[in-house]
């Protein structure tokens, strides 16, 4: 058995060891912790709410933007909020993009240091995870903490007694000896004193407001203190202009440590050997503990002390310094969350009294303990159902000190298709046929829309020119615009009206969306309902189901707009005719690329001139001829003249004045690499697409052989025919995610319906 128990030894061991190294809350003195601020001055110069910043955006992934050549963005950024919410949870919450700007929004203001004496109530309907997603971020909150990265120091007081025995009159050097014996349960400290045996040297009290040690440097000297110590030039300027670093030099510390410094300051007449007392240790945060983070629900009695005191570190510090009215080692409950979070779950039965008692500390940013006055610097937290507001309308007076985040329904479809993915498996998108899954998330959402858009109107007064794939709402195109999608669908004109100010208007109106229709718990009862119905082996789910189901469903209970059910099924026809007509499109890149460098040198000169184009050395007749095939191909085949004209002069207007004068003579750029020739190129390539079906539809052995692809009978077709429909497939599957049934499927389904001439130009 001795390997057994080496065996058992070892484990033993290395498991102490990796817990000593996980959990080291070591003090370090003074001297030390001021080398690591000059090491490291982003960590340690930074309160509750830079790191709870820094937290954030440890986890968030942000991604590119979509659009990123679009002079009117208005920054709505892709964020991944899988690892901040998501991963390694209980409960994944799932924050759709516009939860997620509209949060990192918030957010920004912690980094611009204007957030104390605030409370932020994050508030949603019954069904909207809101007590998940703040259960999640304060989970991840505890773990940043104990990463090296969100480290943060508060002080702890080592007191010599040696020193302050040599430093004190005789009376208290007396009474020290004669007590230091009886001191078993002293706070810290085993280096034995010259006192006596069985005396331990230090008393050890940290700080109950968990503050910094910077603190203790006095106001008046901490400019001179800090310029000296910071030799990082980019930093030092920051710390000293930067809002987010005033707390650094305007801050107090608690009432404990100054007066601790002041004593010892009096009694041993040096500030050096005062700071050799004084020492930085790691700051522990711990939900169950209430250590640095406090969560109090709805049903959590409140204690009614008022005042937290130790009697034995008071009878220590009475006896140390000979004097009961030197230190008062009191203060509150708020103290364990200073420097931390304050969270209240739910502002209803004795949360209503909790946040009531708020309303001076957040107020004034002090609470008064006894004739103390106690620094309160603590994240406020709060989540809140919309008809619980009534539970606070007694606090009107510092209304103006509350931030309501709202926490909707999910109004993003790819997030409410993430939502099913997690309940019922990645699995489930094999059953569907692309983009069904989407489409039956949007009729979710729809229900959770204003009927009525305000933004889109003032945008597209009249929808009815979309009235094939929208519907006259335009609350599909307001999804997208949601989910970050400018829809190829737009025309022209739509897309430059669509302004910065006109985006950030509809995006604000989400503000008061998504508090009504479909609840998250319905949405997931009605998918499960669905799948159950109409899930079939080798058989995928179509639209015409999706239909069936929802038709059946609205007619009962309504929530979904009327026209948008079919309205959908347009889109839908829409988008998988482009996608069969982006797979079979082959045209030639290289002569399509020599057209429009012709034309883009050709605007510049006057009907009848010869030229000879430095893009491609082609001898140019510069007539209507020229001009008209490409400005038709680009705007259409029904622009009328005066249209082409003016397009041509817009053309040659933003040729001279960026694309020659700014990328290609100053950037550097080839002509093809420039922003007005991807746009015309763009334009281009999608109206040629618009025909490509033409040729096919008239051949009835096209039909047949899409139907026999990947049979015997396929090989029955001819060469060119065979190689068309291998290409369309192929395509289908590589670009769009179908399977070779869904792919022969999709295609019977856009030739059968006549989708061509469903679409085609009016």
């Amino acid at each position: 058995m001795e390997p057994e128990r080496e065996n058992g030894r070892s484990a033993v061991e290395k498991l102490c060891a990796r817990i000593e190294e996980r959990g080291r809350r070591t003090p370090i003195g003074f001297a030390e912790f001021a080398a690591l601020a000059a090491e490291h001055p982003e960590r340690i110069f930074r309160n509750i709410f830079q790191m709870f910043y820094d937290m954030i955006y440890s986890y968030i992934d942000v991604g590119a933007d979509e659009y990123p050549d679009d002079p009117e963005s208005v920054n709505y950024i892709p964020y991944d909020s899988s690892r901040l919410f998501e991963q390694g949870t209980d409960r994944p919450f799932f924050g759709d993009r516009l939860f997620i700007n509209r949060l990192l929004g918030h957010i920004s203001s912690f980094r611009r240091g204007i957030t104390q004496n605030r409370i932020y109530i994050f508030e949603g309907p019954h069904g909207s995870g809101k007590s998940t997603f703040l259960n999640n971020l304060l989970l991840k909150f505890e773990k940043y903490a104990a990463t090296e990265q969100g480290v943060s120091f508060e002080t702890v007081w080592r007191l010599d007694r040696r020193l302050l025995g040599n430093g004190a009159d005789h009376a208290a050097n007396f009474l020290v000896e004669r007590l230091s014996s009886m001191l078993d349960r002293s706070a810290g400290g085993e280096e034995q004193s010259s006192a006596g045996p069985g005396m331990k040297r230090y008393l050890e009290i940290a700080c109950p407001s968990h503050d910094s040690p910077l603190l203790l440097v006095p106001k008046e000297l901490r400019s001179d203190f800090f310029e000296e110590l910071i030799p990082n030039s980019d930093f030092r300027h920051k710390l000293f202009s930067h809002k987010q670093y005033e707390w650094v030099f305007k801050d107090s510390p608690c009432t404990i440590c100054q007066s601790l410094y002041h004593t010892l300051l009096d009694i041993l007449d040096s500030p050096a050997q005062v700071f050799e007392m004084v020492y930085a240790r790691r700051s522990l945060f711990n939900r169950r503990l209430g250590a640095g983070i406090s969560v109090f629900n709805p049903g959590d009695r409140i204690d009614r002390t008022h005042t937290i005191s130790d009697e034995h570190i008071q009878n220590n510090l009475n006896t140390l310094f000979a004097d009961s009215n030197r230190v008062r080692h009191i203060y509150s409950p708020y103290a364990n969350t200073n420097n931390g979070i304050y969270a209240i779950m739910d502002i209803k039965g004795h949360n209503k009294e909790r946040f009531g008692s708020l309303h001076g500390i957040i107020s004034e940013g002090v609470h008064k303990v006894d004739c103390i006055e106690e620094n309160v610097n603590s994240l406020f937290l709060a989540v809140m159902n919309p008809e619980d507001r009534e539970n606070i309308s007694d606090t009107q007076s510092f209304a103006d000190r509350i931030t309501y985040v709202k926490v909707p329904y999910v109004l993003d479809y790819s997030t409410e298709v993430k939502i099913y993915r997690n309940i019922f498996g990645d699995q489930i998108r094999k059953s569907f046929l692309p983009m069904v899954l989407e489409n039956f998330a949007k009729l979710v959402i729809s229900s959770r829309l204003s009927p009525q858009s305000a933004g889109m109107t003032d945008w597209i007064p009249d929808s009815r020119q979309y009235r094939n794939y929208c519907d006259r709402n335009l609350l599909l195109l307001k999804m997208d615009i949601y989910a970050g999608k400018i829809p190829g669908w737009l025309s022209e004109e739509d897309r430059k009206n669509f302004t910065a100010k006109r985006r950030r208007k509809i995006l604000s109106e989400s503000e008061s969306e998504g508090d009504r229709g479909f609840t998250g718990r319905d949405s997931i009862r009605m998918f499960n309902e669905f799948f159950q119905a109409y899930r079939k082996k080798n058989k995928p789910i179509t639209m015409a189901m999706l239909n069936l189901y929802f038709q059946k469903y609205c007619c009962s209970n309504g929530p979904v707009p009327e026209d948008v059910l079919a309205s959908l099924g347009g889109l839908y026809d829409y988008t998988v005719l482009q996608e069969v007509k982006e797979s079979l499109y082959y045209y030639n890149e290289e002569n399509i690329s020599r057209q429009i460098q012709n034309y883009l040198f050709a605007v510049n000169f006057e009907i009848g001139q010869t030229q000879k184009c430095h893009y491609t050395n082609d001898e140019l007749n510069i007539t209507e001829e020229l001009f008209e095939p490409i400005e038709r191909m680009v705007l259409g085949r029904r622009s009328d003249t005066e249209k082409r004209k003016a397009f041509r002069r817009e053309t040659q207007s933003i040729y001279a004045s960026k694309t020659l004068a700014r990328e290609i003579l100053i950037e550097g750029k080839k002509l093809s690499e420039t922003r007005l020739y991807l746009s015309l190129h763009e334009r281009y390539v999608s109206n040629l697409k618009e025909n490509v079906l033409d040729p096919f539809l008239k051949n009835d052995n096209f039909r047949g052989a899409v139907k026999d692809y990947g049979t015997e009978g396929f090989k029955t077709y001819d060469k060119r025919i065979r190689e068309d429909v291998t290409l369309l497939m192929r395509n289908l599957n590589g670009r769009y995610g179908y399977s070779e049934n869904s792919a022969r499927e999709v295609c019977l389904y856009v030739i059968d319906n006549d989708l061509a001439k469903k679409f085609a130009e009016q």
